[in-house]
């Protein structure tokens, strides 16, 4: 499990399966950087901004980012960074760095959890929605822009290389690593990339032309070592809960 952690604090769908429905995305590309399975500070950037920490009575213990939906109000992170004792009271803060919330604190209005996770907190359900309350009118994705989602039966990226961004502990920076994505079983991925701790459950995994492919949870809930990461493959179920959460 990649475990909570205490900071001093200031504070688009395209399901590609039969049947799917494409859903209008943001345009964002993402360069492959070399070498790989090598992690370094995530550099400040418009992309990257859309990344941020989940905060809770002045705590950062997740992560998570903007992905695009017509209401332009969506986040993307682990169902287990959702769920639990204390789950209200959740704000996320995009391109959180140093102690400053460039970007403002964006409170969560409502969760969207799977019913796999919720009824028996299933490994392969490892993955949840959140809808931010609006800030002068303005939705979060307005401010930072949203990446792409992708998901639907039968979609797997598995063998693509992919790039996670997220904030582990003893850091007030994000980090970023790129590595080839390899299968776990039928239903995960797992990538290896160092220094992924606690507080980088909820990372995106953004794939080379901006889509978020994976999301860092599933087995062992990302993971019991800081060097080896999971993620579900973003399947039929993942796709529903977007459609769920996206419609509101």
């Amino acid at each position: 499990m990649k475990r909570p952690i205490r900071l001093p604090f200031l504070v688009a769908v395209a399901l590609l399966a039969a049947g799917s429905v494409p859903v209008a995305a943001a345009h964002t590309r993402v360069r492959t950087p070399e070498p790989l399975g090598v992690t370094t500070t995530a550099p400040v950037s418009a992309e990257n901004a859309r990344v941020g920490v989940l905060v809770r009575g002045g705590a950062h213990y997740c992560t998570a980012s903007v992905v695009h939906s017509e209401g332009r109000d969506l986040i993307v992170t682990a169902a287990h960074c959702l769920t639990g004792s204390g789950s209200g009271g959740i704000e996320f803060v995009p391109g959180y760095r140093d102690g400053r919330a460039p970007y403002g604190a964006w409170a969560v209005a409502r969760t969207y959890v799977g019913d796999g996770w919720k009824g028996r907190e299933d490994e392969d359900s490892d993955v949840a929605f959140a809808r931010v309350v609006s800030r002068g009118g303005e939705e979060v994705e307005d401010l930072v822009g949203g990446n792409r989602l992708v998901a639907g039966a039968g979609l797997s990226p598995v063998g693509e290389a992919v790039t996670v961004v997220g904030y582990p502990k003893a850091r007030e920076t994000p980090v970023s690593c790129t590595n080839i994505s390899t299968a776990y079983g039928g239903s995960q991925q797992r990538i290896e990339c160092p220094g992924y701790s606690g507080g980088t459950s909820g990372s995106p995994w953004i794939d080379a032309r901006g889509r978020v492919v994976g999301v860092l949870g599933g087995f062992q809930q990302g993971g019991a070592t800081d060097d080896v990461s999971y993620s579900v493959v973003l399947g039929g179920e993942v796709a529903a809960l977007y459609g769920e959460a996206a419609s509101g």
